[in-house]
């Protein structure tokens, strides 16, 4: 099932960020940022198990991120990713943003979401925020990528 990640959620969705993260996938996410960003998350639960999440962060008055994009392994291949970016990418039309963009190492995957590679300079500087609590900081090679909506 589909839906906003709620207060309960967040240990699990840590538990699943700090997976990935400790393969340098992705940054981690401590618990006192993920509760202070639970209303960004979606999260598909099945059997009281999160099985993917992802969020939406929003950056600028035209502008949001799509980040924290993971699915349990044994779950992958089954759509999750795709239902909880989608879920971002529908959110951020509701709220009339103009443009989404992220950061990743499976620019394929992004693409089929319409998707586009781009210099990270095109990025606004404060997007890179975060960036400076990674390992990978400042020799990122992370792939930009942004989608106008």
């Amino acid at each position: 099932m589909l839906r906003k990640a709620q207060i309960k959620d967040v240990k699990p969705i840590q538990k699943l960020l700090t997976h990935f993260a400790s393969r340098g996938d992705m940054l981690s996410r401590s618990l006192s940022e993920l509760y202070e960003a639970i209303r960004d998350f979606f999260v598909i639960e099945e059997d009281g198990r999160i099985l993917g999440t992802a969020a939406l962060h929003i950056v600028w008055d035209d502008l949001a991120e799509v980040r924290s994009v993971a699915v349990a392994e044994e779950a992958g291949g089954k759509g999750i990713g795709s239902q909880v970016v989608q879920a971002c990418i529908d959110e951020a039309r509701a709220l009339g943003l103009k443009r989404v963009f992220c950061l990743t190492y499976k620019p394929d995957f992004f693409a089929r979401f319409g998707f586009r590679i781009v210099d990270k300079s095109e990025l606004p500087h404060k997007v890179w925020g975060d960036c400076v609590k990674c390992v990978k900081f400042p020799d990122c090679d992370e792939i930009a990528m942004i989608m106008d909506l």
